[in-house]
Parts: C-alpha cells; sequence; structure tokens
C-alpha cells in the first residue's frame, strides 16, 4: 500500500479500470479470467490483466486481484501457474477467501501481500489477530461492523483495514450464504451468485401474513453511501476505502471514485471540524445508482427497516414521469463522465531539464516520482541562419501527443546561438518517454521460480490416506438446539455425542447436561454461535469458568473469531471445526489441522465425487437437518414487525409458495433463515459408504421430539442397523451430494 489513506476501486474491466484510475483512484481491484466473486464481469484475461497492472503502477495505482472464491482440489492443482505471470508482472496483493488458498500463496508466493477477503467473515479484533499471525497484510471487514467494532480492531491489532463505504450490501453476512446455492446451484462462494435476495417475498407468523401490501423486497438491503460520514469511518482506523460494483458500469466506477476523492483529499488537507457535503454531490451519488434510496450501512445501526428497500431492489422506477426524468438525468451524466474520464486517459505531470551547446552532447532529462532517466544526443549546430530560440525548443519537446505523460515544469539551458534539428528534438523526447514509462511500470517486476503442483493427497485425507468405516456401522453425533429434548437422544446407544447449540441454551445448567451425556456414555459438545460480535464475546467472556468446570468433550466452531477468542481465553478442549470453517480442498484441512482443529465437517456444496477427492477421513458428514440459507445481522421481525426482543418463528414465502423458517436468535442479534426442506441422506446410503466420512452428524433445530424420535430410528436401522436405505416420509432435499456447484 504505497498512500497512507486508500480510494479502492472496484473494475469489473479493463474500462473499468481505466476511468478507476483517470477518476483519481489510489488502488484498484479486478478479477482474473478464474476464482474470482465476480465470475460473470467482463473480466480481463492473462495478457490483459498484465497490462492492466503496468497501466495502473504508471498512473501510481495499486493493483489487487480478486482471487476470493472457494477452489476445489482439481482446481489447486492449476493455482501456481495462473498466479505466476501476475506476480512477475508485480500484482500488489491478491485477495483471498479460502484458507487453502491463503496458504499456498504464502508458502509460493511469500513476498506477495494477502487480503483476507470480506468472505472470510472477519467480525472482531480475535478474526483479525488470527489473520494477522498467519500473515495477512489487510483484512476487509464484513459490511455488518460498526465503527465501534472496526475501532477495536483498529485499537488492539496491527493490520490494515479494508472497509466498504459505498455500493450494494448483501442481506446475509458474506460467505456464509446458501441460498443462491441451493435454489439452483450458483453459489456465491464461487462468485455466481443470482441474487434471490432481490426477489419478492412476503413473511407469515402465527397462520396470517405479515406487513403491508406493495412492501415485498424484505431480503433486499438499499445501497449505501456514507460520503457523510466519511471523516468517522476514517477515524476508526480504515485505512482502505472501499468502493463496491464490478458488476456496474465503467461511468458508475468513475462518477463515484470522482466525488468520494473530493471529499477524501478535502477532509486529508482540512480534518473533519469543517467537513461538510454539497448536496448536489450527494444527488450526482444517488442519480449514478441507488436502490430505493441511500442508508449508511451498518456503521451506525446494527439494523432496521430504514436500511431496506422494500418497494423496488432496482435503481429506476418502472414508469412514469418521474422514472423517465431520472432516466434522462442517468444518461447526461454517464455521458459527462464518458468524455471526461472515459475518452482520454489522464495525463502524470513529469518536470524535465534540456541541455544543449557547441561542444558536447546534447542531454534531456526528465523525471516522475521516483523515476529518472537520461538520453543523449548530437552537438547543437552553428545555425546558418536564424538561431533556434528557448521557445523553439520548448514547443517541440513539450509534444507528448499520446503518452501518459504531460511536462509541468521544462527547464532549458542554452549557450549561445545554436540550432538543433526538430528531428532530433523529437526523437530525445520520444526515447526519454519510453525509458521513463519503462522504468515506471518494471519497478515491481518480480522474477518466480518453479511453483511447486500440489499433491492430490497431501496429509488431509484423500482416498490412498483415509480410515474406511465397517458399511453399516457409522457414527452418529446428534446437534441439538432444544437441551429439553436430550432424553429422546439419549435413548438411542448408537448416538456417539451430543452437540448443543448455544443461541437458547441455559448455561446454568451446562454442567447438568454434561453429566448427563456422561451418564449415557454420549459424549457432550458445546457449538458457539455463527456470528461472534461484541454480544456473543461478552456473553462468554463472563462464562469462561463455567464453560471450563462444565466437563465438556469439546467445542464446535463457526468461525476464525472464536478460534482465537478460546485460544486467549484457555479454553483447552477439543475443537471441531463447522461447515463454515471451510475446508473445500486437502490444503484447507491440512491448514487448519495445524490450528488445533482435531475435526472438520465436510463442505456442503461439492458433490459426492469432490468431497471423496477431497477425502472425508477425520470429517463429520451433515446427514439430516435444516440447512442454514442466510445468517443475517438485517432481522425479518423487527423489519416487517418490530422489536420486542422475543424470540420467533417466521415463515419467509417465495413467489412459488415455498415457506423458509426465519428465526431471530436474540441472544446474539442475529437471525437464520433455514431451508424450506431439511437435508437427508437417507436414501443414499450406499454414496455415504464410499465416501466412509468418520462421523455423520444429525442437526435438530425445528423438528418436535415426535420428528426427533423417528429420524433417529430410522438413521439408527439404515447407518448403524444394516437395513436398506429408504426414502424418508417427509419432503426432504439431497442437497448438493448428486449436483454440486459451479
Amino acid at each position: 500500500m504505497r498512500h497512507q489513506t486508500e480510494l479502492l476501486a472496484p473494475a469489473g474491466s479493463f474500462e473499468s479500470l481505466r476511468a478507476a484510475v483517470n477518476a483519481g483512484a489510489d488502488a484498484v481491484y479486478i478479477g482474473g479470467t478464474r476464482f474470482g466473486a465476480r465470475a460473470y464481469a467482463e473480466n480481463p484475461d492473462e495478457k490483459g490483466l498484465c497490462e492492466a497492472i503496468e497501466f495502473a503502477h504508471l498512473h501510481g495505482c495499486d493493483l489487487y486481484m480478486t482471487v476470493n472464491t472457494l477452489l476445489k482440489d482439481s482446481e489447486m492443482e492449476e493455482l501456481g501457474a495462473y498466479l505466476k505471470p501476475y506476480y512477475e508482472s508485480g500484482l500488489d496483493a491478491v485477495i483471498v477467501q479460502d484458507m487453502g488458498v491463503f496458504s499456498y500463496i504464502r508458502e509460493n508466493f511469500p513476498d506477495l501481500d494477502i487480503h483476507a477477503s470480506t468472505q472470510m467473515t472477519v467480525l472482531g479484533a480475535e478474526g483479525a489477530e488470527f489473520l494477522k499471525k498467519q500473515g495477512a497484510a489487510r483484512v476487509v471487514t464484513a459490511r455488518e461492523l460498526s465503527l465501534q467494532e472496526i475501532r477495536r480492531i483498529h485499537d488492539t491489532v496491527d493490520v490494515e483495514i479494508e472497509s466498504f463505504i459505498h455500493g450494494a450490501l448483501c442481506y446475509c453476512y458474506s460467505g456464509q450464504c446458501l441460498m443462491s446455492s441451493m435454489f439452483g446451484g450458483r453459489s456465491g462462494n464461487r462468485g455466481r451468485c443470482a441474487q434471490p435476495c432481490r426477489l419478492p417475498y412476503q413473511l407469515k407468523g402465527d397462520g396470517k401474513l405479515l406487513g403491508k401490501k406493495g412492501e415485498e423486497y424484505i431480503l433486499s438491503p438499499k445501497d449505501m453511501c456514507t460520503i457523510e460520514i466519511l471523516p468517522e469511518i476514517l477515524e476508526a482506523g480504515v485505512c482502505s476505502l472501499k468502493i463496491e460494483g464490478r458488476m456496474k458500469r465503467p461511468e458508475y466506477t468513475a462518477g463515484v471514485v470522482r466525488v468520494y476523492r473530493k471529499y477524501l483529499d478535502h477532509y486529508l488537507e482540512y480534518g473533519g471540524d469543517k467537513y461538510r457535503v454539497d448536496p448536489k454531490d450527494y444527488g450526482e451519488l444517488q442519480a449514478l445508482y441507488n436502490r430505493g434510496g441511500f442508508s449508511r450501512g451498518y456503521y451506525q445501526v446494527h439494523n432496521g427497516r430504514d436500511m431496506i428497500s422494500l418497494t423496488r431492489p432496482s435503481h429506476f422506477e418502472e414508469k412514469g414521469k418521474k422514472a423517465m426524468q431520472e432516466k434522462q438525468r442517468y444518461e447526461a451524466l454517464l455521458q459527462e463522465i464518458r468524455k471526461e474520464y472515459l475518452d482520454r486517459d489522464k495525463k502524470e505531470t513529469i518536470e524535465g531539464s534540456f541541455r544543449i551547446s557547441l561542444d558536447g552532447p546534447s542531454e534531456l532529462a526528465v523525471r516522475y516520482r521516483d523515476a529518472e532517466v537520461r538520453v543523449e544526443g548530437e552537438p547543437g549546430q552553428v545555425p546558418k541562419n536564424q538561431p533556434m530560440t528557448e521557445a523553439d525548443i520548448r514547443k517541440q519537446l513539450m509534444k507528448t501527443g499520446d503518452t501518459p505523460f504531460i511536462f509541468g515544469k521544462l527547464a532549458i539551458q542554452m549557450d549561445g546561438d545554436i540550432f538543433c534539428p526538430n528531428g532530433q528534438l523529437n526523437r530525445m523526447r520520444r526515447e526519454a518517454l519510453e525509458k521513463l514509462t519503462e522504468q515506471c511500470t518494471a519497478g515491481a517486476h518480480r522474477a518466480s521460480g518453479d511453483i511447486r503442483k500440489l499433491l492430490t493427497c497431501n496429509g488431509a485425507g484423500g482416498d490412498t490416506d483415509k480410515k474406511a468405516q465397517k458399511p453399516g456401522h457409522f457414527l452418529l453425533r446428534v446437534q441439538l438446539e432444544r437441551a429439553e429434548y436430550l432424553p429422546e437422544v439419549l435413548d438411542f446407544p448408537e448416538v456417539q455425542a451430543v452437540y448443543l447449540t448455544s443461541e437458547k441454551l441455559d448455561f446454568e445448567r451446562l454442567p447438568e447436561y454434561v453429566n448427563v451425556c456422561h451418564r449415557a456414555e454420549k459424549e457432550c459438545l458445546l457449538v458457539l454461535p455463527a456470528i461472534f460480535r461484541t454480544p456473543a464475546r461478552r456473553w462468554f467472556e463472563e462464562r469462561t469458568e463455567l464453560i471450563k468446570q462444565a466437563g465438556l468433550d469439546g467445542l464446535v466452531l463457526k468461525n476464525l473469531e472464536e478460534l482465537e477468542f478460546v485460544k486467549n481465553q484457555g479454553l483447552e478442549l477439543p475443537l471441531i471445526g463447522d461447515h463454515n470453517l471451510y475446508s473445500w480442498n486437502q490444503e484447507a484441512g491440512t491448514f487448519w489441522k495445524k490450528q488445533g482443529i482435531t475435526r472438520e465437517t465436510l463442505p456442503l456444496e461439492l458433490n459426492d465425487r469432490e468431497l471423496k477427492e477431497r477425502g472425508a477421513r477425520d470429517a463429520e458428514l451433515i446427514a439430516y437437518g435444516y440447512l442454514p440459507l442466510m445468517t443475517t445481522a438485517g432481522c425479518l421481525h423487527r423489519t416487517v414487525e418490530r422489536c420486542d426482543q422475543k424470540e420467533t418463528v417466521r415463515m419467509l414465502i417465495d413467489r412459488y409458495k415455498k415457506e423458509f423458517p426465519a428465526v431471530n436468535y436474540c441472544r446474539y442479534c442475529y437471525n437464520v433463515i433455514y431451508n424450506s426442506e431439511p437435508l437427508s441422506l437417507l436414501n443414499n446410503k450406499e454414496e455415504v459408504e464410499r465416501l466412509a466420512p468418520e462421523a455423520l452428524r444429525l442437526c435438530f433445530t425445528l423438528e418436535s421430539r415426535k420428528e426427533i424420535r423417528r429420524i433417529l430410528k430410522d438413521y439408527t436401522e439404515v447407518f448403524c442397523g444394516g437395513a436398506p436405505c429408504r426414502r424418508p416420509e417427509y419432503s426432504y432435499t439431497k442437497g448438493h451430494l448428486k449436483r454440486g456447484v459451479q
């Protein structure tokens, strides 16, 4: 990062990159042809991206490349060769989600900065500290964090902080969304989100529809605009101000950058005391794009109705005079921006000096930032007619044409009456500017050696290195949200362990629950929250001693914060990584083991072939349960009804009349939208046996006592008692076991 405070712009194409640079961005993030979280952008090919790196560096910008998707094992083998040309061209950093990718890059490209993507769901200082220890130069915070939470990261961890300041907001915590994946196989973790959150939904509770007619876009947040609170964001410790919009037009990128550039420069020069935003500039941002108005995001509020577009998820009204006026203003603004920032590239101001005499070679020196070059020419000539004036020489040398440079200062020294052919002046100028361009763009180039090719198995559990279960004899583990249903689970001797989730657990009774499980010869583990922000951290800090003394057999972790937190608190218990700690490839599996994860949970989005390639040794397979489609800071109960701090189960209804349970967990203040049908692999015994996972996990959240007992009976008979597989009697899904994701 070459700028103390950085304005970071999106680029979905080379043209967008030019627009961002010309409008004043300090850095640009862009994807290549693979592994980026915007798979449908016009991402440049290898040659184009290498040219983009040179273009950015020539204009003093950093360029960061997105490698922020989860990779399968077959793709990991290609990662080194993919990155090599960009690394050699001087790529400044990669933005990464997958910890397997992270560890691979750290090993093979050790001097390449890694930025932890917002897809990693960094929620606090603990997660930032963990990533800093692994070698991250920067963390991109989850968009849901408050200014206070960001300030705590800044005050606690010596790491660069990048945060979003403008553009679209996801309804779900980034990296925690399976809705697009489960609906149609287009995974947000693979850059292919179909944006189902922008569709209309209804909410039902107590047997009736809730909310007002016409307000159906209850999952569609307004776009974020923070231009009015830019000083507060900077003073919280954010050093990189990130604009969202790699799928938007180049004119959008340039227009947003120029407004934020204006106010960032004003703040850096004058401070925040007299910081004011001109309504015309705010209006220009609105004209470029908004979804039913702007919000300031989550920086000052945890959630709220005012953050949701409700009536329309797009920029323009559908019809009417107002819509026509909006579109006319929009087109006029785009035309103005294109003329200023896209029809021509900006010129970089250089300094030069030219010396000529009759006694020795002439010399032209040009300087730009830290680069300087000198070229020589023939000595001056005795004029046959009129001698050249300083103005004559200056006029010729100042003709920089279509080069990226323009002279600011040009000192000229002439010894007496003298003449120099225009052709020589042109040659010297052309040669000097070419060499200056080469020097400016070549400074960041690197040499790389051979990149090791990943082995198909490196210890994470491939086909040649796994302990196969005996057919029909699987360990069963049960995850239980309601501890009062423990008796139903303990009745089954085939269940080896019980995982108690913490959202509704009576912690004072935790030792009692552990003892009950132990008396039934079953392990008892505690599942930590899906989101570990300030409320969760304080809750567990106050109960650390209770957890230490409870006699637990382990902890199930769902995020980076928890991994660092339990170590800092001295909770020396076996650690199980849930599916949220993504482990799509063997490199990631090896990484998590090094961090003390004794057992993993197999990914939910890989199919059986991919899971077999990855390996299932020491890993659990979730074989039953309502899968979480979204984990959100937004609260449907508050948006459509009101916040009464009472946990409820509402039904989210889509346009096909499918119903999705939506639960607000008030203890930690987050929501989960579950799939309309539970995952069930009861009829896939053959595929499960081929995978041979270490155990099967059954997750009970919304089921009744009777349903829990029936499901346990089915699974113990099929997977522990040798009974043939069977189709469940209830509506169910196989998840991604057969189809996988794109």
